[in-house]
């Protein structure tokens, strides 16, 4: 079976899901309608239902993708004309837990030193779902920062529920991968009118500062996902390129120490840590009118323009 994915897309004034193959979107209620085996009924309603009824989702979809290929390539499917519509975010997940100082190189460049990982444990903090943006959607450059920066990242979405589960086991639990860009205002990370002098809340969470998409890969696509190549441009000039190999907690031990703590819930993502090249390490920032373009080898490219917040 070649490449499948399943997508969000916006057409006139609607949200429609999509099975994407090859790069091209197909509706998929277009593709039910031509033959594609039934959805199951708990997996109605868009991306969101289909991940929380993951374990009926993934079976018809491993038996879905080869029945879309033979109904495409015989014409009785075609896909939606890309000036027709666009790309949204494929859901909006209600948490992301997202990995700080997760690549060594990436802690350098920081100057973020690091306990050895014999007497560490992963450093995890949440994004809110009002920071999710879609592929080509605008990311908004608030008047209250000068330091606007990226973060390419690999993000794996949960399909089933587990509580303290091993880390050879953590990945049964992964539905799809997808990429999210962790945009991060680096001068309101930090506070001087506290003793607490980190503020990640404010740094991270402003709206637009997680695109997410474009597209969600099933895991099995992905069988290591420790073996993945990232980039992100900047106008086109080249500013992350790194590999997940370079992690120094892996995707597995992640997943694992966020279900010592909360329990993971289908659609939940985690987002695994970027690696060297932001622009804090290199004295340069994002600035409105800039377009950011992160690449993740398997799954695609999510592309987002900044633009001055109006006030």
């Amino acid at each position: 079976m070649s490449w499948i994915a399943l997508a969000t897309y916006r057409w006139s004034d609607r949200l429609a899901p999509a099975l994407v193959l090859d790069q091209r979107l197909y509706d998929l209620d277009a593709a039910l309608a031509a033959g594609l085996p039934a959805l199951p009924e708990a997996c109605r309603g868009g991306i969101a239902r289909m991940l929380e009824a993951w374990p009926q989702t993934a079976p018809w979809l491993r038996e879905a993708g080869p029945a879309a290929e033979r109904l495409a390539a015989s014409g009785a499917i075609r896909p939606v004309p890309a000036g027709e519509r666009t790309v949204a975010a494929p859901y909006v997940p209600q948490r992301i837990f997202c990995a700080a100082s997760n690549y060594a190189a990436h802690a350098n460049e920081m100057g973020t030193v690091l306990a050895a990982k014999s007497q560490s444990k992963p450093y995890m903090f949440l994004k809110l779902s009002n920071t999710v943006v879609g592929d080509g959607d605008v990311v908004q450059l608030p008047p209250e920062t000068a330091m606007l920066d990226w973060e390419v990242e690999l993000a794996a979405v949960i399909g089933t529920r587990c509580r303290r589960v091993s880390a050879e086991r953590a990945l049964d639990h992964v539905a799809c991968y997808t990429i999210l860009n962790d945009v991060s205002a680096r001068d309101l990370n930090v506070r001087s009118d506290y003793p607490f002098k980190h503020d990640w809340f404010q740094g991270k969470c402003h709206d637009t500062f997680a695109p997410l998409g474009p597209w969600l890969v099933p895991s099995w696509q992905i069988p290591d996902p420790q073996a993945v190549q990232l980039r992100l441009d900047v106008n086109g000039e080249p500013m992350q390129q790194d590999s997940t190999a370079n992690m120094i907690w892996t995707v597995r031990e992640q997943i694992a120490y966020l279900s010592t703590i909360v329990t993971l819930e289908p659609g939940d993502v985690v987002a695994t840590g970027t690696p060297t090249g932001v622009g804090m390490g290199r004295g340069i920032y994002l600035k409105a009118g800039d377009t950011m373009v992160a690449t993740v080898d398997g799954i695609g490219r999510l592309s987002n323009q900044v633009q001055a917040e109006k006030v």
